[in-house]
This record gives C-alpha cells, sequence and structure tokens, in this order.
C-alpha cells in the first residue's frame, strides 16, 4: 500500500456529477482537494478517472474461505485475499453479506461472529473498507438477544432480513436431489435439515410480532434494515412498516415498482445485468434498469460483475456509462448515507479508479489516498510520484 503525495491528476475524463469532463483531480493524504499548481502533476491522458466502487452486498468472499464446501481456510487470511480481489476490481468499500441462519454450517450464528472477529483481528491489514452486512434469516426468533449483543460489540451499520424457509419447503418436496446436496454442504443430512425447515416453520405465527420489535432495536442502534427477495408488494409493504428501506433482489416488477413508489432504494445484482438475466429464474436486472426501477448495483456473487455491468448497460444505452457507474458508486454511497465518499469532490474520501475507456481495463485503484492496485502503464506513472517522496525520506 504505498502513500501518494500531493498529487494532481491531469489530462484525464474524470466523472464529476453525472458527467466525465476534461478537469483535473487533486489528492492529498486521505482526501480528494481543490488542485494546485505547487502539486505534482500526473499526466493520465487517455485515461478516465471514476469514483470507487461502492458494494452493498456481495457474498464472492465466500469463495476465498471455501473453495469447496468440505475445504474451509482461514478467515483471516480469506479475507485479506478478497481485499486484494476488489481492489483488482475498483471496489474501495464493500459490505460482505454474511448469512445468520437455521441452516447451520457456514451459515450458522457462530460462523458470522467467527467472520466478524477475523474481521476486527486484520483490520488494520484492509487497504479496502471492508464491512459485515448480516443476512439474518426471520425464523429466529429465539436470537433477538443474541443478534443486538453482536450489533453492539461488532459496531454493525446494515441488516438485511431473508425468509428462506418457501424455497427450502419447496425444494424438499419437489426437489429432494438438490436437497440433499443443499443439507451435505451445510454438514446436515437431507432429514436432519427438513427436521430443522419444519421447526423453524413452526413460529411462522410469532414471526411478524419478532420482526417488528428486533428491528425498532436495530433501528435505534443505528443499523441500515432491509429486505432479500420480496416477492410482491405486501411483503415490501411489511418490510417497508417495521423500517427495512432497502429493498433488495425483488423478485417482481411489482414489488419493485412498490419500493420505487415509496422512495425506497432497490438494488440488483450486477452478474443479472451481465448474464442477461437471473441465474435462478427471476426478473431480469436490466428491464429494472431501462424502466428506471433500480437504483444501485450489487455484485452479489460475482465480484468483478460490478465494472462490466455498468459497461453492458451503456452497450444497450439503457444509460450513459457516467449515469451508469453512479449505480455502482454515487448511488450505494447515498444510499447508505457515507457522505465521505462516492464522488470525486474536494472533502471526499481519495477513493478512486483509474480506467483504459479502450481496453476497459481498471489499471489502478486508490483508496483512502493509498494505491491497492496498479497495473500496466498506469503502474509505471503512479509509482514514479510515490517513490520520488520515499527517497527523499
Amino acid at each position: 500500500m504505498t502513500t501518494l503525495p500531493d498529487l494532481r491528476l491531469t489530462g484525464a475524463l474524470c466523472l464529476v456529477g453525472s458527467t466525465l469532463e476534461d478537469t483535473d483531480i487533486a489528492l492529498s493524504g486521505e482526501q480528494i482537494v481543490a488542485p494546485s499548481t505547487q502539486m505534482q502533476t500526473l499526466d493520465l491522458t487517455g485515461y478516465w478517472v471514476l469514483p470507487g466502487i461502492v458494494d452493498l452486498h456481495g457474498d464472492g468472499f465466500e469463495r476465498h474461505i471455501r473453495p469447496r464446501p468440505s475445504a474451509p481456510f482461514d478467515k483471516r487470511a480469506a479475507l485479506l485475499a478478497a481485499d486484494t480481489e476488489l481492489a483488482c476490481q475498483g471496489v474501495t468499500t464493500a459490505w460482505f453479506a454474511q448469512s445468520w441462519s437455521w441452516e447451520g454450517g457456514a451459515r450458522s450464528p457462530d460462523e458470522a461472529v467467527a467472520l466478524l472477529d477475523a474481521r476486527r483481528q486484520i483490520a488494520q491489514r484492509l487497504g479496502t473498507d471492508i464491512r459485515i452486512q448480516l443476512r439474518f434469516e426471520t425464523h429466529m426468533p429465539r436470537d433477538h438477544a443474541a443478534l443486538m449483543a453482536v450489533v453492539r460489540e461488532y459496531h454493525l451499520d446494515y441488516i438485511v432480513f431473508n425468509n428462506h424457509l418457501p424455497e427450502a419447503l419447496d425444494m424438499a418436496r419437489n426437489k429432494p436431489d438438490r436437497f440433499a446436496i443443499w443439507a451435505g454442504s451445510n454438514g446436515h443430512t437431507p432429514d436432519t435439515l427438513l427436521a430443522i425447515v419444519e421447526e423453524a416453520h413452526k413460529a411462522d405465527p410469532d414471526i411478524p410480532a419478532f420482526l417488528t420489535g428486533l428491528a425498532a432495536d436495530l433501528v435505534a442502534a443505528g443499523v441500515t434494515l432491509g429486505s432479500h427477495d420480496d416477492p410482491d408488494p405486501e411483503t415490501r409493504a411489511f418490510f417497508r412498516g417495521i423500517g427495512a428501506q432497502v429493498c433488495e433482489f425483488p423478485t417482481s416488477v411489482a414489488a419493485a415498482q412498490a419500493a420505487r413508489d415509496a422512495g425506497e432504494p432497490v438494488l440488483m445484482g450486477a452478474p443479472n445485468i451481465v448474464r442477461g438475466g437471473s441465474q435462478s429464474g427471476n426478473i431480469a436486472a436490466m428491464d429494472l434498469v431501462e424502466e428506471g426501477l433500480c437504483d444501485a448495483l450489487i455484485s452479489d456473487y460475482y465480484i468483478p460483475a460490478l465494472a462490466q455491468a455498468a459497461w453492458a448497460i451503456a452497450d444497450a444505452r439503457a444509460l450513459s456509462f457516467a449515469h451508469a457507474w453512479e449505480m455502482i458508486s454515487t448511488a450505494p454511497a447515498r444510499i447508505m448515507g457515507l457522505t465521505d465518499r462516492g464522488q470525486l469532490r474536494p472533502g471526499q474520501r481519495a477513493d478512486l479508479v483509474v480506467m483504459n475507456p479502450n481496453t476497459r481495463r481498471i489499471e489502478a485503484t486508490i483508496a483512502g489516498g493509498r494505491i491497492q492496485h496498479a497495473t500496466r502503464d498506469v503502474a509505471r506513472r503512479l509509482i514514479a510520484p510515490a517513490y520520488s517522496v520515499m527517497a527523499a525520506q
């Protein structure tokens, strides 16, 4: 992680506001500042300078922890590897989506706490701003106190409610082979997992009151709440009513429209955009983008899809590239109330990406004023002024 000297970036097109403009961007320490003629200059002619990507939900980090379901690796090493991947893909702030679920195995509450503890242990070694989003399964009414204790202990700021029971019950009844694979991935036999699912389902009548009380405590603790896979406007209305304002992966246009009508942000997966549709058969994210029903894109299970999706949207002429990039930088920062990032303006964190628009390759990522990734010609240009300062010290 190389610290840059006070530096003025010249010659590049920079995403300022909602347009790519021929203007200078200046960096001093961890911040973007007003350009000065006294600063060293870095000529980036031919490149684009863009705000660093802000990813509100990604579980691609799971591949670093468990490249195979039965072969887990040390979480600290896995997080550091994921940190490197983020930087290479232009991501400067990310929420890793960790489940807190009745499923057990890698998605158990104990695993969530272990991940949070591992992240705390290596916090000073991370180059990007990695945070943890808990995906809380709704049918866990005995976990109210435990969850609140973890929120306070680890200063969590984002929790999303999931309800995978309908999917689990349908899979057990109609797709027993897939259900058996799912059970095995979490260390269960199919019969054991089915018993867990059926026991959780018994709590169904008590869940609305439980979630209402839990959500009130979470909001009071300053946690942003969302819901995952809302199938219809009624489900979205329930979560809206308890304070879960973020609509993550709605599975119908009606649910997305209900969120939009209420002024709530709608998040969709960038892989859905890149692949031309949902891998699980739900609505196509591009349709929502074209209808103006998607506010931000998130990496979901594949981090490289974020930058790729911005290009896919621009290529389809659904939005300009500048507006598409805002969906992975400016908009997510705004959704989470991060007023210090997401734009290339004085006073913001020095989180930015240098892209070659001809190859569409991210050649450098700067996070908090430090070089976290640099390659090809930009690496040579960036590192030269950094070394000149180091040599003078």
